[in-house]
């Protein structure tokens, strides 16, 4: 059978979905995830975006060893020497180029002539093989390119030097015959198109990002790029998982395999959930809570006899556990220890000792402590680094069906300031977000609020996801708790939150930022 390399985006493309904004700590759990997972390359970023995006590609290619790490750089001289100096620690540094070779994006974009591309990406690739042994080179906007000019650059770069040819649907615009035939006549019409390796980038703008992926191993390729649940700019990626699972059920047909452990998919996948704060929907493939139900009672029939009669998935194969261990309140630091790292989670001695903390207490109100909920209190303690900024103290709100609901909120800022505030609104939770607008001084606006309960009973933990925008930044955060307005209000300080922080690494490092 075919192995087919994966190359997860996840960290570089699925970040830029709108919205998202990952701290280090959070790329690095995710990145460490993606090792467990078994991904072969992880793009880890864009090093000459920033001098944030430069740190965090640089630690994550000092700590990951299990594949290899990448980083994406235009076809300048700059951002090849900014993605060595953040790759050259990894265990197999490697570049990802890119230039643009439709005529809509020469033409409009780069203001360049195609001749003045070939040079541009020849030059590239030559200067970059000075330093990574691998290059990997892209065509941005490929599938909308002239198939001859195509060709032409691909053959020049590969006697540059690359080692890979990428062949990006950029906008999402082909269809799954149309991508295949691409490849097909690169491998027919590029005289040296056997010393490299072909790889497939596709967007999902008009749902087709699997398929395509799909058609291009059928027709030769033997690299997949995507992104976990299928995040990233727009409509997003290709979601890997769902076309590692489809190699796996139909591997009669495509004869391909990846390297990847299945079994991980469904905790990478809620991982990169929780963490972006973009939920999965019920009924995506593979990883969705519908995934493995069934409502018919002619389906619950079959599946009661044979389950092959309607699930040709188990939900065991992607890591979705049947059952779980439950915690109590006599659960000691070594069981919770155990758990945690069962679990997937590395936890310093300091955060085990917060955690338990946590733990105890919500033991003490919550019978039967499960997986998700012991996951919630990990993702408060581990990636809540907001020390800097403001921090809940208190909040009391009072509400009535024939009264007008007040809220009271005391905050802590980053120098140990009490903060206290009173507001009013129609209903509870904008009485207390109109209360922590005061508290921050500043205008926010809410874009998006969702609230679901970790796990089942009238004791659950509630998780809030919010997305704000502040000072034209949009970014998300999360907050658990029992109570559902503690969680709100967390989620709310969380959200902006982050955007004090970045604007505070835009101060210190001068971000730039490049579409």
């Amino acid at each position: 059978m075919r192995k087919i390399n994966i190359f997860d985006t996840t960290l570089r493309d699925g970040e830029q979905s709108a919205g998202v904004n990952l701290n280090l700590h959070e790329k690095l759990e995710i990145a460490r995830q993606l090792e467990r997972l078994g991904v072969d390359i992880i793009e880890a970023g864009f090093p000459a975006a920033s001098k944030g995006d430069f740190q965090a590609v640089k630690q994550i290619a000092e700590t990951i060893k299990g594949c290899s790490v990448t980083g994406l750089s235009r076809s300048v001289q700059s951002d090849i020497d900014a993605a060595w100096e953040a790759l050259k620690g990894g265990a197999e540094p490697r570049l990802h180029l890119f230039i643009a070779t439709s005529p809509i994006h020469m033409a409009h974009k780069l203001r360049m002539t195609p001749e003045q591309v070939v040079e541009a990406a020849v030059s590239a690739v030559k200067y970059a093989k000075r330093y990574f042994p691998i290059v990997q080179w892209s065509a941005e906007d490929a599938c909308r390119s002239e198939l001859p000019f195509l060709a032409e650059i691909v053959a020049k770069v590969i006697e540059a030097g690359a080692s890979v040819i990428n062949i990006p649907d950029t906008v999402g615009y082909i269809t799954p015959k149309e991508y295949g035939e691409i490849f097909t006549f690169l491998r027919n019409n590029v005289q040296n198109i056997e010393k490299v390796s072909l790889s497939a980038h596709c967007h999902d703008d008009l749902g087709m990002a699997v398929a395509n992926s799909l058609a291009a191993i059928e027709h030769g390729a033997t690299q997949i790029e995507g992104t976990i649940n299928g995040i990233g700019e727009r409509a997003g990626n290709a979601a890997l998982e769902e076309i590692a699972v489809a190699l796996y059920i139909r591997k009669d047909y495509y004869n391909a395999t990846t390297r990847l452990n299945l079994q991980e998919i469904k905790r990478t996948s809620n991982l990169v959930s929780k963490l972006t704060g973009m939920v999965i929907p019920a009924n995506k493939a593979v990883v969705g809570k519908n995934a493995f139900a069934h409502e018919s009672g002619i389906h619950q029939d079959g599946v009661l006899k044979e389950k092959t009669t309607y699930e040709i998935i188990s939900p065991e194969l992607v890591g979705v556990q049947s059952n779980s261990m439950v915690l109590g309140k006599h659960s000691g630091r070594h069981a919770l220890r155990n758990r945690v790292e069962e679990l997937g989670y590395t936890l310093a001695e300091e955060e085990i000792n917060k955690l338990f903390v946590r733990f105890k207490e919500l033991a003490d109100k919550k019978k039967d402590i499960t997986d998700d909920d012991l996951v919630a209190l990990i993702f408060e303690e581990k990636f809540d680094h907001f020390k800097d900024f403001y921090q809940l103290s208190s909040i009391q709100v009072q509400y009535g069906t024939k009264q007008i609901p007040t809220a009271v909120v005391v905050l802590t800022d980053g120098a140990g300031n009490e903060i206290q505030e009173a507001a009013t609104g129609s209903g509870s939770v904008e009485a207390l977000y109109n209360t922590l607008e005061r508290c921050f001084q500043t205008d926010v606006t809410l874009l998006d609020y969702r609230i679901e309960s970790v796990s089942g009973g009238r004791d659950a933990l509630a998780q809030v996801f919010v997305k704000v925008r502040v000072h034209e930044i949009e970014t998300s955060g999360r907050g658990t708790a029992q109570d559902v307005l503690e969680a709100s209000a967390k989620a709310y300080i969380n959200a902006v939150n982050r955007v004090f922080m970045i604007e505070k690494m835009r101060e210190e490092n001068q971000k730039v930022t490049i579409k």
